[in-house]
């Protein structure tokens, strides 16, 4: 729909299209010829999956994929990664939006075009490596690195999607999203893979005595959390939405990135989310 035929639409309607067109120029680089992913009957996943469900939600992917890049960035290596051979810098947005296009490509697209991301994820890999400040070597095709890096977005997506639209989803369906997810992070390479919440909890554990944060780590957090909005209406939800990321990040995490405790704010974030992920339901179930 045009947007001169989009101010013929009564007011409600011409809201959610408002709501459904910035959200998906956030994700979709419109200069590039990007256009929304195309749900298909032939995707790696069935249209009922767990996996199709949890990564569906606009909302909640925002959300836990900045959890997931809080998470991640305190592994020396995954930060040195980002750092080294990323422009994060001056393309926060274009990272943040390639990524969620290869998880919505890898979820819901055409198994040959997931095949195909994953094949491009995969050529990219090789050529990030290089050396920590304190001389140890990394490099993005390290399985146990992709493990790290999977489980935190795993982890990240589940968590906000429990936290802000289901939060009564039972533990086998939490053991069917990780089991789902496995699949992609396998493709890519990761090993361990967690199956399942108890075994990403363990692995989690497994590599805290590795985490840190530094200069670099804070730097990357303060780019990534004070990302100006689209447009000077959606500041406060993204600014809503930053704080909830945070909000659901584990107590370990929330004390190495040095972020406050802040227990009375944490039920305003939840509802004001909870607001927010609703009205973004609503918008796109309709659309």
């Amino acid at each position: 729909m045009t947007m001169a035929n989009a101010l013929f639409l009564p007011p409600t309607e011409y809201l959610r299209h408002m709501l459904v067109r910035r959200i998906q120029n956030v994700f979709n680089d419109r200069d590039r010829g990007e256009r929304p992913v195309v749900r298909s009957d032939n995707a790696l996943y069935p249209r009922q999956s767990v996996i199709w469900r949890v990564h569906g939600d606009v909302t909640t992917m925002m959300i836990g994929g900045v959890t997931a890049l809080l998470l991640q960035m305190l592994h020396p290596a995954a930060l040195a990664g980002v750092w080294d051979h990323s422009g994060f810098r001056g393309d926060m947005l274009g990272r943040l939006r390639r990524t969620a296009r290869f998880i919505a490509v890898t979820t819901f697209g055409d198994r040959a075009e997931a095949e195909a991301a994953i094949d491009r994820v995969r050529q990219v890999h090789e050529r990030v490596k290089g050396v920590l400040p304190d001389g140890t070597p990394y490099a993005a095709t390290d399985p146990r690195l992709l493990a790290w890096v999977h489980v935190c977005e795993a982890m990240g997506f589940l968590d906000a999607w429990i936290a802000f639209a289901e939060p009564g989803m039972s533990r086998a369906n939490q053991d069917r999203y990780f089991k789902q997810a496995a699949q992609i992070a396998r493709a890519l390479g990761a090993d361990p893979v967690p199956e399942s919440r108890a075994e990403a909890e363990a692995l989690m554990t497994s590599f805290l005595p590795e985490l840190k944060a530094d200069t670099r780590t804070r730097a990357v957090a303060r780019m990534i959390l004070s990302q100006p909005a689209p447009s000077t209406a959606m500041r406060p939800a993204q600014s809503m939405l930053m704080q909830a990321s945070v909000d659901i990040l584990p107590p370990w995490a929330k004390q190495l990135h040095g972020f406050p405790a802040r227990p009375l704010a944490s039920p305003l974030v939840r509802a004001s989310a909870f607001i927010i992920a609703h009205t973004l339901r609503w918008a796109f179930n309709r659309s």
